[in-house]
């Protein structure tokens, strides 16, 4: 597709990851109210792109007005977690369709709150707890779809599934220009902790690259 060796190394786990979870699990449509949580994390920063070249209307949670901003350029709409309840701003716009949360813990009963009826949340990590206490009942009556996945355990052929819809599908975003790789940094292979402690920092957007050569 045109595009650099360093930029395609990112592209795989990122790409790999939102497709399945967001289109593929998360049926993610056209006109849609999508909420991405750690919308500037190289993650959030390939959904907040490929939900809008699907036609949806994004949200982004982000933890600084840098951050914000550079989801904001993406064509989502930020907000500063530590300034806003995004739970009440999805709210007040009538729900999300679907989120795309890897924090878990506290923001599990939020994420519920956020929902529109018939709402879908998914989940790709834990970065708080993977345990939260919620009342289920409203699953029930509004109608609410849970769900999350890993890739590591799916089949081979999961995988190639996976692999030949973004052939279909997104690889002709990045040709045409809806798709582009956010890079914070590249680091030397013998500069690897370094990049640790850049990734662990939590001041990165984008990817955190290794150089090899």
């Amino acid at each position: 597709v045109g595009i650099s060796l360093r930029d395609a190394a990112c592209l795989p786990e990122t790409c790999f990851t939102v497709w399945s979870n967001v289109v593929m699990r998360g049926g993610l449509s056209a006109g849609e109210r999508f909420l991405i949580h750690g919308g500037s994390s190289g993650i959030g920063t390939t959904a907040i792109q490929i939900a809008r070249a699907l036609g949806a209307r994004v949200w982004a949670t982000a933890g600084s007005a840098e951050k914000c901003s550079a989801c904001e350029a993406l064509g989502a709409t930020a907000i500063n977690y530590r300034e806003a309840d995004f739970a009440e701003v999805l709210h007040a716009e009538g729900g999300a369709n679907l989120i795309l949360d890897m924090v878990g813990g506290s923001y599990i009963a939020r994420n519920l709150k956020a929902l529109a009826d018939e709402g879908r949340m998914v989940f790709i990590a834990f970065l708080e707890s993977p345990k939260a206490e919620i009342n289920f009942a409203q699953v029930m009556l509004r109608r609410l779809t849970i769900t999350g996945s890993t890739l590591r355990p799916q089949s081979d052929a999961a995988k190639a599934e996976i692999a030949r819809q973004l052939r279909a599908q997104v690889w002709p975003m990045i040709e045409a220009g809806k798709l582009k790789v956010v890079q914070d940094s590249v680091f030397p292979l013998e500069e690897a902790a370094s990049a640790h402690a850049r990734m662990e920092s939590s001041a990165h957007i984008g990817k955190i690259v290794l150089r090899l050569f």
